[in-house]
């Protein structure tokens, strides 16, 4: 499925592939590569709310500041959050950038190779394919309990308001 006009990157509109997802939707499986090029699957997070982040590279301005943001308010948060960030990058550039910034608490996974988390999503950006930033927050049985997709990739998501709902959740 094609949704056009829904995001824009520098003021130009793009087209996303997949279904929107909306609060109270059963979250869609995925299939991603950790570092080590190891699959993961939603599965793995079982019984954990889950926060993830879809951003188009850690290796911009906005991701950057993202990821380290999500990183710092993980130390406050619950055990039973966990915090995943899946992009297109290639897994040892999301490896080296953890490293080179000191990032313990954020998970980061990418989706490079089959584009399923972005299909199943809908933030696969068909002219690029490189994901849309988008948040969603499933809750511990898989629920979509909080979806952003970012109007405009190159801005910040509202962290206020997925933090918010995030500590109403646990």
């Amino acid at each position: 499925m094609e949704r056009a006009d829904q995001v824009t990157l520098k003021g130009k509109p793009v087209t996303l592939l997949g279904n929107e997802l909306k609060p109270k939707d059963k979250a869609p499986d995925f299939k991603v590569l950790d570092n080590n090029l190891n699959e993961v699957e939603l599965g793995k997070f079982k019984n954990k709310i889950k926060v993830i982040a879809s951003v188009p590279s850690l290796d911009t301005p906005i991701c950057d500041l993202q990821i380290k943001r999500f990183n710092d308010e993980a130390a406050a948060l619950s055990k039973d959050v966990i915090i995943i960030f899946i992009s297109m990058d290639l897994p040892f550039a999301q490896k080296r950038f953890c490293q080179a910034n000191n990032i313990k608490k954020v998970k980061t996974y990418s989706d490079h190779r089959d584009a399923i988390f972005g299909n199943n999503y809908g933030v696969l950006v068909k002219e690029l394919r490189l994901l849309a930033r988008a948040i969603f927050i499933l809750d511990k049985d898989d629920v979509v309990r909080y979806v952003e997709y970012v109007k405009e990739i190159g801005s910040h998501p509202d962290y206020e308001t997925a933090l918010a709902l995030l500590k109403k959740i646990i």
